[in-house]
């Protein structure tokens, strides 16, 4: 039964699999809504074709020699989404700021991360009822030249409040912490509390702009040029969130668990995913087209609701370089959720003009559902 497993015929199914399924990383679901599923059995067919060349390796054939390429050929898809970067400095797990890189070079540091509009609802804060305070005084403190935050929260002066001064986030990481603030707003309540993304420097702020997905929603984009590290150093930072999946914790857990959740979720699940798929094909295009007219060296942070192996990373990956996938070991999930883990969906790229000399997942500060990401880079 094994033999016949492992026949020279699944051999060939097993790799042509892999590379149709990396190739539908170059297909946006609005062209072909099955594309984002094949993108997705990536690891599948990786992990398969490991199994057939270990096989063949064993039993010293010929044929040990077409996984053993295909895994060569596609070792760019392993790395990115399981880097395996070994015996190298991580200068961020000091927690002072390292702003003189070797040589004497000056670094960026950037810290990026979904919020979560900081537990302000009851249900949120329920687990720890001091999870706000904890975040906003953790994001204060830290030594990052720029923050990078999505869904963003804030109460400004003159809101009407139960919490006093606890949601007035703009305040404690912005002046209070020494910071330039920059929001961009898409919503502002009854009360008048602000949702949105933000961005927060220590460097000076000397430009700004939103890009809109059709219409200014929480999905969108923003972005600002900030003078330095040195002293003729202009950078552009990008902070995005892109489409939402959609799709209810609740509702997935129960597909997954048993055959009758499968069939009453599972359809509507699966409309969600390609319909959220084809809207973060044509958000990383847009984004991508404001990257590439940038006049200065490109840094982006956000939440892609994305995986690794889907077009929109695809996209982004292939002009810039992923923090993570440079840097990291390991799969570096930052979905902090009731979802399987080894998700990771929120990412940081830099542009060609920079070297990343390091990137750190956040995973002990718990108190949203994504794990904050910082990065070091070094301009070239």
């Amino acid at each position: 039964m094994v033999r016949q497993l492992f026949s020279y015929r699944f051999t060939l199914l097993t790799l042509a699999g892999l590379f149709l399924s990396i190739a539908t990383e170059r297909v946006s679901a609005g062209q072909s809504a099955l594309a984002p599923l094949l993108a997705l059995t990536v690891p599948l067919w990786l992990g398969l074709v490991l199994l057939v060349g270990v096989y063949w390796l064993q039993r010293r054939r010929w044929a040990a020699l077409l996984p053993v390429v295909a895994l060569v050929l596609a070792w760019p898809q392993v790395q990115r989404g399981l880097p395996l970067h070994v015996g190298q400095a991580h200068p961020l797990q000091g927690s002072e700021p390292l702003r003189l890189a070797p040589g004497g070079a000056t670094t960026f540091r950037l810290l990026s991360a979904n919020v979560r509009i900081f537990n302000v609802y009851a249900h949120l804060r329920r687990p720890d009822p001091t999870a706000p305070a904890k975040f906003i005084s953790w994001l204060a403190a830290s030594p990052a030249d720029v923050l990078c935050l999505q869904e963003f929260y804030q109460e400004p002066a003159g809101t009407r409040t139960r919490d006093g001064r606890l949601f007035r986030v703009g305040e404690k990481l912005g002046a209070e912490a020494g910071r330039q603030v920059f929001i961009s707003k898409t919503l502002t309540n009854g009360a008048g509390a602000e949702f949105g993304l933000a961005i927060f420097s220590r460097l000076p702020i000397v430009g700004r702009g939103e890009i809109s997905f059709g219409r200014l929603t929480q999905n969108h984009a923003m972005w600002v040029d900030v003078v330095g590290p040195g002293p003729r150093d202009t950078v552009r930072v990008f902070n995005t969130h892109l489409q939402s999946m959609s799709m209810d914790e609740g509702d997935i857990v129960a597909a997954g668990s048993s055959r009758a959740g499968l069939e009453t979720k599972g359809r509507g699940l699966l409309r969600r995913f390609v319909r959220g798929a084809a809207a973060r094909a044509w958000q990383a295009d847009t984004l991508l087209a404001h990257i590439a007219r940038s006049p200065y060296p490109v840094l982006l942070a956000g939440d892609l609701n994305d995986l690794p192996y889907s077009y929109a990373y695809n996209r982004l990956a292939g002009s810039l370089q992923n923090a993570w996938a440079t840097t990291g070991f390991g799969p570096g999930n930052t979905y902090h959720g009731r979802l399987p883990p080894l998700l990771r969906i929120d990412q940081q790229f830099a542009g060609p003009r920079w070297q990343v000399l390091d990137c750190r997942i956040h995973s002990e500060i718990h108190y949203s559902d994504h794990f904050p990401i910082e990065g070091l880079y070094q301009l070239r």
